[in-house]
């Protein structure tokens, strides 16, 4: 920040911002100007601010549209053996021919109509299954707070570069201009004797470069609109205006708070907890599977007397209830021990799992904030390369209006300054590119545009 206000306060930068500057902001819409809530309507072109665009990329966003659905089926997949300890009430039949003893597959006893019910009292090992997953369904949540900081990151970027490619843009349509004059003076002082062959052939390879780097240039700016035609929800042709953005101050983090934030905050990490705790539930409920386990169960049933049970029971009745707990005490039991080793390994898996998390997502976060360091210096370093070549331009411009210096000269200088602006805007965009990265990784992405 204290660049830009260099930049600012700097006289010859001051007709830095009359040319191409000032150009985007007559497109650009004022900023007291109120956007519309809702997304544009197809065709009308649109103009986004930063945060505007992201608003829209989170409300029409396929990925985090998937993310919801994938959490709320983990929340339904949870309640399934949860409802397990939840009244169960069913109602059914068994009716059937019978010839000799009344009997059924199941073991119940053939009824014209029944009604059952069930619950579970006391069982550890679903108890532990059951938080296993409500943990799991947790960790989806997680998963689509991680799809909205991706979201926005791809957004910002996407429509950063955007800004700077139109910039750039303009940059080289006017060193396009300066090409072709300094290519027709060329051409006429070896027409008049004064120049060799060799130079027209260098100024028409300066022009052949310019209009490359042009074609480039415009290719990727229609790869940036669709791509955020696609995540804004915007019809196929509608034009999208952006103004020219710096991050907001909060981007701005000291590294050490950065690494504090992110053992709370990283996505990754939290999903790495997450798991932890899971396989902690799974394993808690195995081992107690030595414990027994209560049931309550109730039935009530309608028999017929043509399934021969005078014939084989001394009394006959037709309605029938029994309600009681089933009971079952395990003696020996290798499932459970097996059980048991596999919840165990899994856990240590785990584990293991996220220290190392824990430690690439410290060494991630050193990393980056130095990555912001490096892009920092080196738009501080571009800063004043293009403040030099601006300066050097209205000396080589005041010599000009004089007389002292010829067409050529003043438009190589011209076409310097433009280099010189282009790796400004390529270093002020890395610089940001990076620190989107590095508030993704802290966890604080979203908090930056709350």
């Amino acid at each position: 920040m204290q660049s830009v206000r260099w930049v600012a306060g700097a006289a010859a930068l001051l007709a830095l911002y009359v040319g191409p500057a000032s150009a985007q902001e007559t497109a650009s819409p004022k900023s007291n100007q109120p956007l519309a809530q809702e997304t544009p309507s197809a065709g009308a072109p649109v103009a986004l601010t930063l945060k505007r665009a992201i608003e829209l990329a989170l409300q029409n966003s396929k990925e985090i549209q998937v993310a919801k659905i994938q959490a709320s089926v983990a929340d339904h997949a949870a309640l399934i053996t949860r409802a397990q300890f939840m009244p169960n009430l069913y109602a059914g039949s068994g009716a059937g021919y019978t010839n000799g003893i009344p009997e059924t597959p199941g073991g119940r006893a053939p009824s014209v109509f029944n009604v059952t019910y069930t619950e579970q009292i006391f069982n550890e090992p679903l108890r532990g299954q059951g938080k296993e997953m409500q943990e799991q369904a947790k960790s989806q949540k997680i998963a689509l707070r991680d799809a909205r900081n991706g979201v926005i990151t791809r957004t910002a970027m996407a429509y950063l570069e955007l800004g700077k490619m139109r910039h750039a843009l303009e940059l080289l349509r006017k060193e396009q201009e300066s090409a072709e004059k300094i290519l027709q003076v060329t051409q006429e002082r070896q027409g008049e004797g004064f120049e060799l062959p060799v130079e027209v052939t260098k100024a028409q390879l300066t022009k052949a470069q310019v209009v490359q780097r042009i074609l480039q240039l415009e290719g990727r700016q229609d790869e940036l609109e669709v791509f955020l035609r696609y995540q804004l929800g915007l019809s196929d042709e509608q034009a999208i205006e952006v103004t020219p953005e710096e991050l907001p101050g909060e981007a701005e983090q000291a590294g050490d708070n950065l690494v504090a934030m992110a053992m709370t905050s990283n996505a990754g990490l939290q999903l790495a907890e997450s798991d932890v705790r899971a396989k902690e539930f799974r394993l808690k409920g195995e081992r107690r599977g030595y414990f027994p386990t209560l049931e309550f169960v109730s039935v009530y049933s309608v028999l017929a007397k043509f399934n021969n049970y005078s014939q084989f029971f001394s009394a006959f009745q037709r309605n029938n209830f029994n309600a009681g707990i089933d009971m079952q005490v395990p003696i020996f039991s290798a499932r459970i021990k097996a059980a048991i080793s596999l919840a165990q390994v899994n856990l240590d898996a785990a584990k293991a799992s996220l220290m190392n998390k824990k430690s690439e997502v410290t060494a991630e976060v050193r990393q980056r904030t130095r990555q912001v360091r490096e892009k920092d210096a080196a738009k501080e370093v571009a800063r004043l390369e293009l403040q030099l070549a601006q300066q050097n331009v209205a000396v080589l411009q005041a010599r000009f209006d004089e007389g002292k210096l010829n067409l050529r000269e003043m438009e190589k200088a011209r076409l310097e300054e433009n280099e010189k602006w282009m790796a400004y805007l390529d270093a002020n965009f890395q610089k940001q590119q990076a620190q989107l990265e590095l508030l993704k990784t802290a966890g604080q992405l979203d908090k930056v545009w709350q």
